[in-house]
This record gives C-alpha cells, sequence and structure tokens, in this order.
C-alpha cells in the first residue's frame, strides 16, 4: 500500500493515473499531458470561487520536479492564493505514488495559474461577493 501519510493532507482537486497513449515509447508521461491536467485540476477552485465559467489567462510558473510514468497515481491539490475584482489565481500541487515502487511518493509539478470568470458571452466578469 502507498504511504499515504506522504502526501497533503488537504482535499485533492484531481486524481488520475496516466495511460500509454500519455506517453513517449520509454513510458515517460509528456509535459504537455500533465500541463492540460494541472490546468483542470485548477480550475475546480477557480470556477467554485467564480460561481461559473473560468477561462485560464496566464501560466505564471510551471516546474516539472521529478518525471511522471505510465501507472503513476497523480493526486492534484489546488489552492486559491490570491482574488481580484474577475481573477483567481491558483496553486497547483501533483503528487505521485509509484506504482511501482508503492513505499515511494513524490512531489513531481508544481504551478500557479491564473484564471478570469466570464459571462454567457465570455466576457470578464466580477467575482461574487463572498457572504
Amino acid at each position: 500500500m502507498p504511504n499515504e501519510s506522504s502526501l497533503p493532507q488537504k482535499p485533492v482537486a484531481l486524481r488520475v493515473v496516466p495511460q500509454p497513449s500519455d506517453a513517449n515509447v520509454h513510458g515517460d508521461v509528456f509535459g504537455g499531458w500533465i500541463m492540460a491536467q494541472v490546468d483542470i485540476a485548477g480550475s475546480i477552485p477557480a470556477s467554485r470561487r467564480a460561481n461559473g465559467r473560468v477561462a485560464t489567462v496566464a501560466v505564471n510558473s510551471f516546474l516539472f520536479k521529478h518525471p511522471v510514468f505510465v501507472g503513476d497515481l497523480l493526486s492534484f491539490y489546488a489552492d486559491i492564493t490570491k482574488t481580484g475584482n474577475t481573477s483567481v489565481t491558483v496553486s497547483v500541487e501533483v503528487w505521485a505514488q509509484r506504482m511501482r515502487l508503492q513505499d515511494e511518493v513524490v512531489k513531481v509539478t508544481e504551478a500557479t495559474l491564473t484564471y478570469v470568470a466570464t459571462d454567457h458571452d465570455r466576457r470578464p466578469r466580477a467575482l461574487p461577493a463572498i457572504d
């Protein structure tokens, strides 16, 4: 059983296991695939805060710390770090539980993205007030 005590003690936004189609012939997962998953994970708290649609407007930082392999269980943790009038900045950490080495848990990626709340015409709109 993986050492889950090494994982952050906060709610997970997304969990996924990369498949062979997400990797090169050596089993290394494509960075672009990881970036797409990070964007999905980051959009979850952003859309909740915006109470609706959001669009990614910036990838402020993105760091690949360790490789990701087919079969790793990836956990994506996303926290809002800043809000503006229309924008939400989210920090995302990605942790891998190596399925080959059951006790290995490692942070593989960290990123910061900014989303903007949009209306039905996809124009920026103000974030709703928090009660």
